[in-house]
């Protein structure tokens, strides 16, 4: 990056270009908490065990973390001047580690340098085998608003199998805790686990259920790349099981009032997750905190933006001011991909006016993909909007793959 203009030289990126946006998307925050007790054997997060780099008994560099957090911030304001930003997400790792002093603190930092908007949407990730008696609501009272809780499952020997660190005892009172504490939560669950039946799998989302949850993200387990369960890999159901339990939880989440709104999310009326639908509706989202990504808008541009990925690193230089380590233009030919990767995970689809305005693009640089998806059976549309069918749903790669640059 020695060669280019500065990450952060906002004349650099408003500079004329190629793409002609009318107005910018809504803007969200991120923030990476990149520690965790124990590195899970399925996870490719840029995630790290506490215990792994530190001394015994030695506590999180809680403050110095959020020293840095607060320096990338800052570094990063001129390229969000005077932009709203609507919800925030705090990720990791495992963010529920951190005190509910130190998340206090770190709101407090944010709204000290953004436009927060007075009614955001703030989530913060949190873990069963994290926390004790009070904790879900001092997080409540250091500005959280929404808490998304990693249960995975409410089967010891699949928690076991997955190398959680809690149990089914701590996951119910972790989410009983929660449901007590917050308006609005949502539970992580997993399915297509370790020698899990279809029956295992019902009985873990009749027990979620059971708490009346607002929001549930269900995840199919996948064996990612550089992961332990890539080098090992655990037998798991084969894909016609898999189907049937994905079928019989979204059976269960509707007779239980929950909407399925996108792929992996089912929310009751107004309970949606207002962070992930910017996400998902190709909104902009400055990611701060070791390996974070970015997506930045401009009159003439799309950017993505990547972060130091290792801890002591990213701190390093978040107090110099140079956090990110890698910076790139979307090129207009993969912006209609990129696109449809997020609008066609969403039930309701996505109107062409979205389209153009978040892509800067004319509508006739997705007219082929739109019409051979239609021909398949894939998607539909009424008037200015477009839909995927439920066999579009079914199919959703291939259907996101007609987009890709020819």
């Amino acid at each position: 990056m020695s060669d280019s203009p500065h990450w952060s030289d906002i004349a650099h990126w408003m500079r004329p270009g190629t793409l002609q946006l009318q107005g910018l998307p809504p803007l969200s925050l991120y923030i990476h908490l990149p520690w965790c007790l124990k590195k899970c054997p399925y996870c490719d997060f840029n995630s790290h065990e506490w215990s792994a780099t530190s001394a015994p008994g030695q506590a999180l560099p809680e403050q110095a973390y959020l020293d840095a957090l607060r320096a990338d911030l800052q570094a990063a304001l001129p390229l969000i001047w005077g932009r709203p930003v609507h919800t925030v997400f705090i990720g990791g790792g495992t963010p529920s580690l951190f005190s509910p002093e130190a998340i206090d603190r770190l709101l407090g930092d944010v709204r000290a340098l953004v436009r927060l908007d007075a009614d955001a949407e703030i989530t913060l990730e949190a873990n069963p085998g994290t926390f004790e008696k009070d904790r879900f609501k001092a997080f409540r009272q250091a500005g959280v608003t929404r808490l998304s809780i990693g249960v995975q499952s409410f089967h010891d020997a699949h928690l076991k199998a997955l190398g959680r660190v809690h149990d089914r005892a701590q996951a119910l009172a972790a989410v009983e805790e929660a449901a007590g504490a917050f308006d609005t939560f949502n539970l992580d669950i997993m399915y297509a686990l370790p020698g899990q039946t279809l029956a295992q799998c019902e009985d873990d989302i009749r027990t979620a259920l059971g708490f009346n949850p607002p929001h549930i993200s269900i995840y199919h387990l996948t064996i990612e790349p550089n992961t332990v369960f890539a080098k090992f890999p655990p037998v798991v159901p084969e894909d016609d099981e898999a189907y049937a339990m994905l079928d019989r939880i979204t059976e269960l989440t509707g007779q239980a009032g929950l909407e399925r709104y996108e792929v992996s999310a089912y929310a009751r009326r107004g309970h949606r997750s207002r962070h992930n639908q910017n996400y998902w509706q190709f909104g902009d989202y400055l990611g701060i905190g070791a390996g974070a990504h970015s997506k930045l808008s401009f009159a003439h541009r799309v950017v993505r933006q990547v972060r130091a990925r290792e801890p002591r690193l990213y701190m390093d230089k978040a107090l110099a001011g140079d956090a990110v380590v890698s910076v790139e233009e979307v090129a207009r030919r993969d912006l209609p991909f990129e696109y449809m990767l997020n609008a066609l995970r969403l039930r309701e689809g996505f109107s062409l006016a979205d389209f153009g305005a978040r892509t800067g693009l004319p509508l006739s640089a997705i007219d082929a993909a739109l019409r051979e998806g239609m021909d398949k059976g894939w998607l539909s549309q009424d008037g200015g909007w477009v839909t995927p069918t439920e066999r579009g749903f079914d199919f959703l790669s291939d259907l996101q793959s007609l987009f890709l640059p020819g």
